[in-house]
């Protein structure tokens, strides 16, 4: 390449990389170990797999490796950016890009270099297209579209025709890349004719493809000829027309197909739809049946369905005009071809052949041909020879019958190729004529195989020219831009292939002997291949002869050398077929067979000979006349070569005569792997094309090209601060002189600095160096501080964690001390516990023993002293009963014994008292004492009767104590009897028992043996119970937690499917509110679509007009509103009887006006049944709520008569209001009075009436300040009862009725929550109606009362009129009079009240109490209210100032004095306006004009009220509809409609013009729906408002046509903002640095950009801003209505954003980190200006957010499975393909950034693969949100609007 000999060895130091040599991947990457030193024959080189090379210089040529570029430049868009121009940098930034970035695009200079990636990439869709359009070439990322858009735009700029070719090998892409590059054409300019000649120019395509176009080993969709179409365009640079010129196309494999290849693609598609009924007749089959389609044995490609790609081919066949009748020729031909493949002969002997007889393959060949059988066989067979004396007929061998055979279909296919293409371009001719047309060469490359033949030759010669051409152009186009920017020019060495094609086409050249050797009748490939090395060999270098072969041939071309074989080129040269064949075909039945067949002449396409002069270029030369038929059979024998030759020579000729743009398409691979790059066979095709060529060519001289302001911003790091000055230019002048010592590495031009090669990467070094050095500055300064920081924070916290260790181990110190002497105290009392619990346990032990054998003994004692003490008691009670007895007979005895003694003895005593008592003196002597013993006898017998008393109680209690032991001792007696007997029956039991013991001692011991084996079986049962509960537990457990579980899960699928018909809901709602969007933006862009048309059809009319209409003598043109057509809107099929009546009989195009508009009434019907479904849905949703709602109000009294109260004081408030404005009327008559009409003696000042005027004019001015004030109390009370009232209506019963209603999952429970729901409605009903009954009495009441009140007002009025005739005192007194009358009447009418209803009388009470206290209050404030009115005085007298003074001075003084006071009655004026304005019929038009057509809008917006104009137009409405003139109204609508239409038309773009209409429209719109009539638009309205409703016409048909209206001027705004936005927007939010200094500029290479970095005229963000403020304060000034507004804003941030993100997604050079942070600043000026506009919630926010997100993806972390898992749920508004579109573009700018890894990106793309995203790639910057006008009534009240005299509407009057 010749840049290894511009490195300096200083470039070559330790740790540069170079690139080496490398058989397999043909360039190796490696960096150097040791410093270069001039001499050193080794470099020492570490390559990039861990090895070290020793790398040996060449002794010869002593070039050094090629130095590699920085990496911050790989990857660049244009190859000539790079430093380092040479082939492995190239190599390396085609690699880098193809693979790791996924661009198939980079630019190379002029050229376009396109890698196939054999995979669909979403990049070539229209929203691609419309983003190129209109771009600088180097303003976007590398892209077909961008070479299309440079091409159409040099042409409409330098007004010369341009060519894009196309070249590459076999599939490469070229036959794509030129269909992109129409497709974009036949976008973007489109067609002048309602015929669509864009669509024809692509429906050529499959067409073309299906007939020229076949599966190849390298490509499914190979291009088998060349073809250069010409699309044409007008002065207008629109389409018009096509003409296409094909050559060389491959007729060899009609009849052959190697291994794995098809025939053309059409074959198979016939075969595919054999089937079909209109395809029996041509008796098809399976393409594997016949011989043509299965010699390559693959008849199908993957993916492809050939039945649908006939479809395809006859759809375009029928636009492109070909009549059914001639497609179905068209596959008669072709089938034909199919069985004259399947014809076999059999052979009679070496020299002769036949057809097999009735042979079926040539029978349908035959029938479908409509020739002769026999003949056609005959001449299958044998030939006809002509000599100069006689002609004879040879038969054939088999052989040359099937190679004439093969021939025969080759030239039906050829012929019928060469027919479809001259019908094409029939299609695409046009009549117009030609101003500049766009070439688009799709032409093979240059081809090398292994077998190189005749059409591989004619490919390379094509190919040499064209390299030639290429060359050439180059370097003319380096020639200019040195001379451009006064570069000195240095003479550059390039290549030169002149010599290669006079080899070729010279005289004696390799075609010249090729067809002298055809001519020849003996002539072969050998005897041409022996000419050849005569001629050529050792004469010429480019010419050489193989070693081992004779029959070949060796040229080197500027790509290779290559070996063509000679066997065949005489045969296709010479393309012969027997002339007695063609005879057969012409003959044929079949009209379209002979047409293949004509002459030249006949069969030439009209477009031969255009318009502009210019000669048609086909295969086949045209021929300049008719000739005789000799002629014409030389002509026909001219050979292929030629033919080749003179078609390329006048390709090369139509070249030159245009603007060149190349495309090189390189195949990656030969498998058709999708994205991946084989080094070795792009080396080789770069080398073919071309590319490595311009890269020399610019590395030979100054490649890096730089303006001198880039360069400043680039590299002002190097620079110190005295070295900026002012001019840039100098500043890099003295920077470089000082950077780059050797001036011949730099040049200074007008505009550029002027690079050699590899100065670019020096500077970057450089570069890199100094923010190296800056940036370790800043780390070492900045490390230090935190290092410091560290050590200051690292040593605080020791000291704290050194206190706090301390102490803790002083803690822990005083711890153990403490546990120490714990332990010891635990120790002492654990060791007593120890010893006690041991003594305790003994003394237990001891104690339990003691206790037991104690026990033991004590109970043998206790039992022995039982049986002692029981035998005692027995003795004791034995002896002491024989004591007793004992006893008892003793004392019986011994008392026995005393008795009888006593007795004895008393006998004694007995018989000597009685002695004594018979003597008298004994008797005194007993006597003598007697008493005193009879005292103590008497005594002593009381106390022994006490004591008898004492002894008988004794006795009876001794007696019961005896009986009782008696009876006890019975009893003991009887006891022991028993016990007696009890004891012996005791001592039997005693035996039995113990024989029982006995027994039971020998049961006990079995029962212990059952016992223990009870015991085991018990222990092993428990064991099992025990285990058995256990797992029963555990069971149980688990069925707890598994109940548990079920609860849960129960509950949260019941809150599932609570949350799941939710979101169902609410989706449903969303997917309804998109469908009913969807159908309105359809509507709209139906309406959009009209509104086009309709547009166009007005300039056809204007046109024809211009045409057709010549302006006679004498004709006056009538006013411009005369000439508008009537509207589309009239509904009615009457015509406007203007001077546009002649013009609907002279134009037939004007029918079809009545289709469209009943195409757009069906469409205004049902956007109108969708609305009323809408609304229907929405209905039925509130009144569910509603339902919900009025359950849990039963029986709330308070509301309805608070909202009585309410309504009353909103009536008694509307009254107020309209006495008021009553009385501004009357005021504002009396001012008229005053200042008007008033008489000069009456208006004097001195005059009585005068002063009584302004006695009335106090009065009423005092009035009106009463009344104002009775509504501002009436307005407080009813606020106040508002918030009363609004904290009752809360959520919570609601939201509490929700939850028991969710809470009722039961059928039962919710069927009767249902039926008492559905009572309590019924109640609520009832109770409403008798509320509403109720309100309508109190309405009446009230109406009742106001209309009383207004016949009280008008008999003060006519009180006050009838007061102003009398004299001052009479005055006085009549309203004394009155007011006494007055207080009467009130009096008497409220004492009937106070008898009648008592309440009523007390709250009169009160509000007349209240009435005194306001009007204390208003006595107050009279004094300032007189103050007023003096000023308001003072204004009225300046008014009629000269009147005044004119009139004093004709008075004099003694005249007022002794003049006599006269009363003057001053009738007041009765006016109450209506609302409505009057015009006449006549007036109708300049009504129109003067405030429609004529209007000003800044005028009015900042004059006058907002929407004035609609007002005035609802007026006069109103007065037709009060005039009942239907007419009236339908042509005041009409006019309105057209006026405001040919307004937009005429001023569409001015911005203010369309907001005030769009504005007014709405305000028009909105009018018409408050005052309908309707009950839903009269729910704000007043009752005056009410009464202006329209009353005999329903409008709502013209209200959709108004809203129609309305949409069509929104869009019309949105195009006017999105064409003033449209250029501000990149350069805004990308291009400009808000944040200076954040992103540097990067090299380009030839495609500079056209906005610079700092240019003075860009656009900033500031611009955007400004506009932004713009457009709000205009539509404010015009009183849009706020919610449209909002719907602007959003549709205007909508097309920042998607503008901004698309340009992202297409420029490789924003996407970096910097650029990120640009944006997000960005956005957030925007964000703060929709806070500064209270517009947050417009959702214009919202419509950002992919550009948010986009920069956030810029900045975030590219590296670990965490940043992906970040991304994908942060980047959630932007689609798959453009977050890894966004990744793939990532490039750094700095070299302290890293790229993002491919690993990372496919992790990405994993995660992300199942999100449902949309296909498209880029935004739809052009989509419009379908926007909806909410209705917004108007508080003006029509009566007060005073028409301004600026509008000139003197001829209308209010009403």
């Amino acid at each position: 390449m010749g840049t290894s000999a511009c490195i300096s060895p200083r470039s070559l130091f330790s740790f540069a990389r170079v690139w080496i040599p490398d058989p397999e991947e043909v360039w190796k990457s490696a960096e150097l170990l040791k410093d270069y030193k001039p001499g050193d024959k080794v470099l020492l080189l570490h390559l990039e797999e861990g090895k070290d090379l020793e790398y040996c210089l060449d002794p010869k040529t002593k070039e050094l490796p090629h130095l590699r570029n920085p990496d911050i430049l790989v990857g660049e868009n244009d190859l000539t950016a790079l430093s380092y121009l040479h082939e492995p940098a190239v190599l390396h930034n085609l690699r880098v890009r193809f693979i790791d970035s996924k661009l198939i695009y980079t630019y190379c200079g002029i050229v376009l270099v396109a890698i196939n990636p054999y995979e669909q990439l979403p990049i070539y869709g229209e929203d691609i297209i419309n983003a190129y359009s209109g771009q600088n070439m180097g303003d976007m990322d590398p892209h077909i579209f961008a070479v299309a858009e440079e091409a159409y735009k040099q042409m409409a700029r330098d007004e010369r025709n341009q060519s894009i070719i196309v070249s590459g090998e076999s599939g490469a892409g070229k036959t794509v890349s030129a269909k992109y590059a129409m497709r974009y054409f036949a976008t973007v300019s489109g067609s002048t004719s309602e015929a669509n000649v864009e669509e024809k120019v692509l429906a050529s395509n499959p067409i073309m493809e299906s007939i020229g176009n076949a599966k190849t080993t390298r490509n499914d969709n190979s291009s088998r000829f060349g073809k250069y179409i010409e699309i044409g365009f007008d002065k207008r640079y629109r389409i018009i027309g096509a003409n296409m010129r094909t050559y060389l196309l491959e007729k060899s494999r009609v009849v052959f197909q190697a291994e794995e290849e098809r025939n053309y693609h059409i074959f198979y598609q016939l075969c595919a739809s054999a089937k079909s009924p209109e395809f029996k007749m041509l008796q098809l089959g399976d393409a594997n049946f016949f011989h043509y389609t299965k010699q390559g044995g693959s008849p199908v490609i993957e993916g492809v369905d050939d039945a649908k790609e006939m479809a395809h081919t006859r759809q375009a066949c029928t636009l492109l005009g070909i009549s059914q009748s001639y497609q179905m020729g068209i596959f008669r031909i072709l089938a034909g071809i199919l069985h004259l493949g399947n014809v076999g002969f059999t052979s009679r002997d070496s020299d002769s052949c036949t057809v097999p007889p009735k042979h079926e393959p040539l029978t349908i060949f035959c029938d479908l041909m409509g020739v002769d059988y026999e003949e056609m066989c005959h001449w299958l067979c044998h030939r006809k020879l002509a000599t100069a004396t006689e002609t004879y007929i040879k038969p054939i061998s088999k052989l040359q019958a099937t190679n004439a055979r093969d021939a025969l279909a080759k030239h039906i296919y050829a012929k019928l190729f060469t027919w479809i293409v001259d019908h094409v371009n029939q299609a695409l001719h046009s009549a117009i004529k030609q101003h500049s047309f766009i070439g688009v060469l799709d032409i093979y490359g240059f081809e090398t195989f292994e077998i190189n033949s005749f059409e591989q030759f004619c490919i390379n010669y094509a190919n040499e020219k064209l390299q030639q051409q290429f060359n050439m152009h180059v370097f003319k186009l380096e020639q200019e831009e040195y001379m451009k920017e006064q570069i000195p020019w240095t003479l550059i060495d390039f290549y030169d292939n002149q010599p290669c094609i006079n080899l070729i086409e010279s005289k004696m050249g390799i075609l010249d002997l090729l067809d002298e050797e055809c001519k020849m009748p003996k002539g072969t490939d050998d005897t041409w291949a022996q000419k050849l090395y005569n001629t050529h060999l050792n004469k010429c270098a480019l010419f050489e002869k193989p070693r081992l072969s004779n029959k070949a041939f060796i040229v080197q071309h500027f790509a290779d050398k290559v070996e063509y074989q000679c066997e065949g080129f005489l045969e296709k040269n010479k393309d012969t077929v027997f002339e007695e064949q063609i005879k057969v075909l012409k003959s044929s039945k079949f009209k379209m067979l002979p047409e293949l067949f004509q002459d030249d002449e006949k069969a030439i396409s009209p477009t031969s000979a255009t318009s502009s002069g210019r000669t048609l270029l086909t295969r086949m030369p045209a021929k300049l006349n008719k000739g005789r038929p000799g002629q014409a059979a030389k002509e026909h024998k001219k050979t292929v070569g030629h033919q080749f030759r003179n078609s390329l020579h006048l390709l090369m000729d139509t070249l030159n005569a245009t603007t060149p743009h190349y495309v090189r398409c390189i195949k990656p691979n030969d498998f058709k792997f999708p994205f991946t790059f084989d080094e070795k066979r792009a080396v080789q095709q770069l080398r073919a094309c071309g590319v490595l060529e311009t890269i020399r060519i610019s590395a030979a001289g100054f490649p890096s090209r730089w303006t001198y302001q880039e360069f400043f911003s680039r590299y002002r790091v190097l620079m110190k601060q005295k070295d900026v000055l002012s001019d840039r230019k100098q500043t890099c002048k003295n920077v470089l002189e000082k950077l780059i010592l050797d001036k011949d590495k730099y040049q200074f031009g007008k505009t550029k600095i002027f690079f050699r090669a590899g100065q670019v990467a020096y500077l970057e070094k450089l570069r890199a160096d100094k923010l190296r050095a800056a940036c370790i500055r800043i780390q070492k300064t900045i490390r230090g501080w935190l290092l410091r920081k560290k050590y200051l924070r690292m040593r605080k916290a020791a000291i704290t964690v050194q206190r706090y260790v301390r102490g803790y181990q002083a803690r822990c110190y005083a711890t153990f001390l403490r546990r120490t002497k714990a332990a010891t105290i635990v120790q002492k009392y654990w060791h007593r516990y120890v010893v006690h619990r041991r003594y305790e346990i003994t003394r237990a032990a001891t104690v339990v023993l003691q206790s037991h054998l104690r026990g033991y003994l004590a109970r043998n004692r206790y039992r022995k002293i039982l049986r002692e003490h029981k035998a005692v008691i027995v003795q004791k009670w034995v002896r002491g009963w024989l004591a007793r007895t004992h006893y008892k007979r003793s004392m019986h005895a011994i008392i026995y014994l005393q008795c009888c003694f006593r007795r004895m003895m008393a006998k004694r005593e007995l018989k000597k008292l009685k002695i004594e008592a018979r003597s008298v003196e004994h008797y005194k002597k007993l006597h003598i004492g007697m008493e005193n013993k009879i005292m103590q006898l008497q005594r002593k017998v009381d106390e022994q009767n006490k004591d008898y008393k004492c002894l008988v109680e004794k006795l009876a209690h001794l007696e019961g104590i005896y009986n009782t032991e008696t009876e006890k001792l019975r009893s003991d007696l009887e006891r022991l009897h028993l016990s007696e007997e009890e004891a012996k029956v005791a001592t039997k039991r005693v035996l039995n028992l113990q024989e029982e013991i006995a027994k039971l001692r020998k049961d006990l011991e079995q029962t212990r043996s059952e016992k223990k084996s009870i015991e085991e079986s018990a222990d092993r049962y428990r064991q099992e119970t025990e285990q058995l509960v256990s797992n029963l537990k555990e069971e149980n457990t688990l069925l707890k937690q598994e109940k548990e579980t079920l609860n849960h899960l129960i509950v949260e699928q019941a809150k599932e499917m609570t949350e799941t018909m939710e979101k169902k809901l609410i989706e449903e709602t969303k997917q309804l509110e998109l469908d009913l969007n969807d159908e309105r933006l359809r509507y709209q862009n139906l309406l959009n679509e009209f509104s086009r048309l309709e547009e166009r059809y007005d300039d056809l009319k204007e046109e024809m007009t211009l045409m057709v209409n010549v302006p006679k003598p004498g004709h006056k043109r009538t006013d411009s509103t005369h000439s508008s057509n009537e509207s589309e809107y009239t509904f009615s099929s009457e015509f406007a009887e203007t001077e546009d009546t002649p013009w609907r009989t002279e134009e037939p195009s004007e029918k079809k006006v009545p289709l469209d508009m009943s195409l757009f009434l069906k469409l205004q019907k049902r956007v109108t049944e969708l609305e009323q479904e809408k609304q229907v849905l929405q209905d039925e949703l509130d009144r569910k709520e509603e339902q919900v709602l009025r359950s849990k109000a039963k029986e709330e009294e308070g509301p309805p008569i608070r909202g009585a109260e309410l309504e009353y004081e909103s009536l008694k408030r509307q009254e107020l209001e309209s006495e008021n404005k009553k009385l501004k009327n009357e005021l504002n008559e009396l001012r008229k009075a005053l200042s008007e009409k008033g008489a000069p003696e009456v208006t004097a000042p001195g005059a009585p009436a005068y002063r009584v005027l302004m006695e009335q004019l106090t009065s009423v001015s005092e009035e009106l300040d009463v009344r104002k004030e009775e509504v501002l109390i009436l307005r407080s009370q009813l606020v106040s009862q508002k918030e009363a009232i609004q904290p009752k209506n809360t959520m919570t019963d609601s939201i509490i009725l929700l939850e028991d209603v969710q809470k009722m999952k039961d059928k039962g429970e919710i069927a009767q929550a249902y039926i008492g729901l559905k009572e309590t409605n019924r109640l609520l009903e009832s109770q409403l109606q008798s509320q509403k009954r109720s309100h309508d009495s109190e309405a009446e009441a009230l109406r009742g009362e106001i209309q009383s009140l207004k016949e009280e007002n008008n008999r003060q009025q006519q009180l006050l009129a009838q007061n102003l005739q009398l004299p001052p005192e009479a005055r006085i007194e009549a309203s004394l009079q009155h007011e006494i009358t007055r207080l009467t009447n009130e009096n008497l009418y409220f004492e009937e009240l106070c008898t009648d209803d008592p309440k009523k009388y007390q709250s009169y009470r009160i509000s007349l109490y209240k009435r005194m206290i306001d009007l204390m209050e208003q006595l107050e404030k009279q004094d300032k209210t007189v103050r007023k009115l003096k000023k308001q005085l003072k204004v009225f007298a300046k008014k009629i100032g000269e009147l005044e003074v004119g009139q004093m001075e004709s008075i004099s003084p003694g005249q007022i004095i002794d003049e006599p006071i006269r009363p003057v009655n001053i009738p007041r004026k009765e006016k109450d306006f209506q609302g409505m304005l009057e015009y006449k019929k006549e007036d109708e038009q300049k009504l129109v004009k003067n405030l429609i057509l004529e209007l000003k809008p800044r005028g009015v917006a900042v004059n006058l009220i907002p929407g004035l104009p609609a007002y005035i137009l609802f007026m006069c409405v109103r007065h037709a509809d009060y005039l009942n003139d239907d007419q009236k109204v339908r042509s005041l609508l009409t006019s309105t409609i057209n006026s405001i239409k040919k307004v937009l038309k005429k001023r569409g773009d001015d911005f203010e013009t369309v907001s005030f209409w769009l504005s007014n429209t709405c305000r028009f719109l909105h009018c018409l729906k408050q005052y309908s009539g309707e009950e839903g638009f009269m729910k704000h309205n007043t009752s005056r408002q009410n009464e202006h409703c329209l009353t005999n016409f329903d409008l709502a048909e013209y209200r959709q046509v108004l809203s129609d209206l309305a949409i069509q001027i929104y869009q019309q705004l949105v195009r006017v903002l999105e064409n003033i936005l449209q250029p501000m927007i990149v350069s805004g939010m990308l291009e400009h640095e808000t944040i200076q200094g954040m992103s540097g500029v990067k090299p380009t290479g030839l495609r500079k950009r056209t906005s610079s970095i700092a240019d003075e005229g860009a656009y900033t963000l500031d611009s955007i801003i400004q506009q932004l403020n713009s457009f709000h304060s205009v539509m404010c000034q015009h009183g849009m209505d706020p919610e449209l507004i909002k719907q602007v804003v959003k549709q205007m941030f909508y097309i920042v954003g998607a503008v901004t993100l698309n340009n992202l997604l297409l420029r490789k050079d924003v996407c970096s980190w910097s650029k990120g942070m640009q944006i997000r600043y960005n956005v957030s000026q925007l964000e703060e200006w929709l806070r500064d506009k209270n517009l947050m919630n417009s959702g214009a926010k919202e419509t950002l957010e992919p550009l948010i997100q986009a920069a956030q993806l810029l900045q975030v972390k590219k590296k670990t499975d965490e940043d992906a898992e970040a991304i994908c749920s942060m980047c959630n508004a932007l689609t798959t393909l453009q977050i890894v579109k966004v990744l793939f573009l990532y490039t750094p700018v700095h070299e302290f950034e890293e790229r993002v890894s491919a690993s990372f990106i496919r992790t990405i793309q994993m995660r992300l693969r199942d999100r449902k995203d949309s296909p498209q790639l880029l935004m739809d910057a052009k989509h419009t949100f379908p926007v909806t006008f909410p209705f917004n009534p108007s508080s003006l009240a029509l009566e007060t609007i005073q028409i301004p005299a600026s509008l000139g509407l003197g001829f209308i009057s209010r009403v």
